[in-house]
């Protein structure tokens, strides 16, 4: 194939056929399934934790067969991106039926190809364009289907897919490497936080023991308490019921919005009238300082602290703690509910069902070792300069991930296109 070579626009309906296989309503109750849902799929198409359940105790979800060869492609929120291959997989692997399950039509799209083909931009562009929803932007098989993709000859097709498949194996490589950085970064942040919120800074400071085994030994001058006693307000969390959602009005937030330090309003679910954000906020208004908590769901634990004034609403997976500043700075105890000593307790308290979930009772619940008022700000004085260093590191490593990943996603948009003469390149 010659450089920048036309290469042929087909209709994807076309070239695969879409959701052929399903479980019926008359499946044993006991057959053993291995599931994937759309939160197990990231954005660069990795399937993760993959659960087994009997078919009696399955989501109604899970549903769709798939086989080798096959590629899986979220049709709801549909900018997550959140398609993968599916390689050498056991014969009862059952995908959740938010997926459309492509599968490649023999001498038409080659699978090792079609794996590329349906990861080009200018295909991802195409399916965020057509999805229907402002909150929850999803796409319906048909106009999935509609969606053309590039489609060179098949003798040429396999060629390109060697060649992605060594190309994108060495950048996949340098990623994977810089994210283990990023993940002792992670850990030794952690040890530092949890070492500073049990011990203080005093290396000699005398010690005494807790009387709460998740704590152990603390500084003698110091106190256990349980959460509850920290806070200012009880502790509440957002309506159950799923709001009607308008135009334009008050942003609706839920669990997605919760990042790894900050809270992300460009990931909110919709907006809502300030009439119903009144009636969700009978209880509590989310505030400035105020932690927002993950109460349940895949990022059960997680939190972050509103660091701006602005009105907003939760959803019931969000738990809100207010500080009680007589007791513990708000950015103390944001400290303290990231660190492992308290995550671990709630890790061993969440019941596990189809998914992690905590009771508000456990969250109120939890023990926390708390130094006096002047200490805790002493310790974030110290920690901040120590994050400050970690920091750094972790946004140039973050920098440099970004840019592999647009050059993967260049590579494979320039070889998909035929812009690349993949039997010459080196």
């Amino acid at each position: 194939m010659s450089a920048r070579q036309p290469v042929q626009l087909r209709r994807l309906k076309y070239t695969a056929t879409i959701n052929d296989d399903a479980l019926g309503e008359e499946t044993d109750t006991e057959y053993e399934l291995q599931y994937v849902d759309i939160g197990n799929v990231d954005s660069s198409g990795t399937i993760h934790e993959i659960a087994p359940y009997r078919f009696a105790e399955a989501p109604s979800r899970a549903r769709r067969r798939v086989r080798d060869g096959d590629v899986i492609i979220s049709c709801v929120r549909t900018y997550l991106q959140a398609i993968a291959p599916i390689q050498s997989p056991p014969d009862n692997l059952i995908v959740s039926t938010g997926f459309a399950v492509v599968r490649p039509r023999a001498g038409v799209l080659d699978p090792a190809f079609g794996k590329y083909a349906l990861r080009e931009p200018r295909f991802l562009a195409e399916v965020e364009m057509r999805s229907v929803g402002v909150s929850y932007p999803a796409i319906n098989a048909s106009d999935l289907a509609d969606i053309a993709v590039h489609l060179p000859p098949t003798s040429q097709q396999r060629a390109i897919a060697d060649y992605l498949d060594r190309e994108t194996a060495r950048l996949d490589a340098l990623v994977a490497a810089k994210e283990r950085v990023l993940g002792l970064l992670a850990e030794k942040r952690r040890a530092l936080i949890t070492r500073a919120v049990t011990r203080g800074l005093g290396p000699r400071a005398p010690l005494r023991d807790s009387g709460i085994p998740w704590l152990g030994e603390i500084p003698a001058h110091w106190e256990a308490m349980r959460l509850k006693r920290l806070v200012a307000i009880p502790i509440t969390d957002g309506p159950h019921e799923t709001p009607e959602f308008v135009s334009d009005g008050i942003e609706f937030i839920s669990a997605e919005a919760i990042q790894e330090d900050a809270i992300d309003f460009e990931r909110r679910r919709g907006f809502i009238t300030p009439q119903l954000h009144a009636a969700y906020c009978r209880k509590t208004r989310p505030q400035r300082d105020d932690i927002l908590f993950c109460k349940s769901g895949a990022t059960t634990g997680k939190l972050a602290r509103v660091l701006v004034d602005h009105e907003f609403s939760i959803w019931s997976p969000l738990a809100v703690i207010r500080a009680d500043p007589h007791v513990a700075l708000p950015a103390y105890l944001e400290v303290c509910l990231r660190a492992d000593v308290v995550q671990d307790q709630v890790r061993q308290t969440w019941s596990a069902g189809t998914q992690p979930n905590i009771a508000m009772g456990a969250i109120n619940e939890l023990w926390l070792a708390v130094p006096p008022i002047g200490e805790q700000a002493a310790i974030l004085s110290a920690l901040d300069v120590q994050m400050t260093n970690f920091d750094e590191i972790k946004s140039k490593t973050v920098r440099t991930v970004g840019l592999l990943k647009e050059r993967r996603a260049a590579l494979i948009a320039a070889a998909v296109t035929g812009q690349i003469d993949v039997e010459h390149a080196a």
